[in-house]
């Protein structure tokens, strides 16, 4: 059995860039117990699949979700620590990104998971300073802390349906003395204000638009598949849409079903079409005051 598990993690390795091997799992996580909370062992849950629990490579990183432009491999090791007094276990992620062009909307998109769909930070999100350190959280059935340390995001969470569990204060500690956060000072309330609520509305809409031109370009290299290509292009042009209509109240059903129609018949010209129709309204009307709720 270990042989096998060696064997799995080994071909892991080399589907990874070459960061993976000029860097240990140490760089990543902490292998040993912390406090009360003791490293949990490596498990596999189906055969042929990568441990985990213990230190494992993880396939999807939290800003997979966000549609955080993948051209390239960042690395991510995640592990568990197991309370043994029977109060929370925390997951924790760590991920290294490169630092290039991808990671320009790094902060922006670290924060959407906390937000509404259209951009408005959920009541549950709350700004800490721990230590010294700026870190957001979402607490909701659980909690969820988050910061970035310079190209890493390290993310830990826990499940509490009835928030009634201590907070696993020692794990939060510990990984921020490695990985110091180098979040910038901002408090729950200046997430609130009008002033920032608008500057990541329009983000967003910008992230979307540019997230269709690196599609484009990756395309252009013919290391994208077509149908790939139209998912990705009707997907974000379709977030566009969302938060045009809210923020500058432009019907969109109109366009979602045009592009709905597009994507079903691969029609990647009129796709396209679109995507420069959207542009140079954007490159109008960005600078324009918006109507918040």
């Amino acid at each position: 059995m270990r042989k096998i598990k060696f064997a799995v993690i080994l071909i892991g390795l080399l589907l990874f860039p070459i960061i993976a091997f000029t860097q240990n799992i140490s760089d990543y996580l902490i292998l040993q117990d912390i406090g009360n909370y003791k490293l949990d062992k490596p498990e596999k849950d189906l055969p042929g699949e990568p441990a985990t629990g213990g230190p494992h490579l993880v396939k999807k990183n939290i800003l997979s979700a966000t549609g955080h432009f993948q051209d390239h491999n960042d690395v991510t090791y995640g592990v568990m620590y197991l309370s043994n007094s029977g109060n929370v276990s925390p997951d924790v992620q760590v991920t290294q990104h490169t630092g290039g062009d991808s990671d320009r909307w790094l902060l922006h998109e670290l924060d959407k998971a906390f937000r509404t769909s259209l951009g408005i930070p959920g009541d549950q999100y709350i700004m800490r300073v721990v230590n010294g350190n700026n870190i957001m959280t979402f607490g909701s059935a659980g909690w969820v802390y988050r910061w970035i340390s310079n190209n890493k995001v390290i993310s830990i969470e826990y499940e509490d349906g009835q928030m009634t569990k201590p907070e696993p204060v020692e794990v939060v500690n510990a990984y921020l003395v490695k990985f110091p956060s180098t979040l910038p000072a901002v408090t729950s309330a200046d997430l609130r204000t009008k002033d920032n609520q608008s500057k990541w509305i329009k983000d967003e809409m910008d992230r979307r638009l540019w997230l269709c031109d690196k599609w484009n370009a990756q395309s252009q290299t013919g290391s994208v598949k077509q149908s790939d290509l139209i998912y990705n292009l009707v997907r974000s042009m379709n977030v566009f849409l969302n938060y045009r209509q809210k923020y500058y109240n432009i019907a969109t059903d109109a366009d979602i079903k045009a592009l709905a129609g597009y994507k079903q018949n691969n029609d990647i010209a009129s796709i396209q079409n679109k995507l420069t129709e959207y542009k140079t309204w954007w490159a109008k009307h960005k600078d324009k005051r918006i109507s918040l709720p």
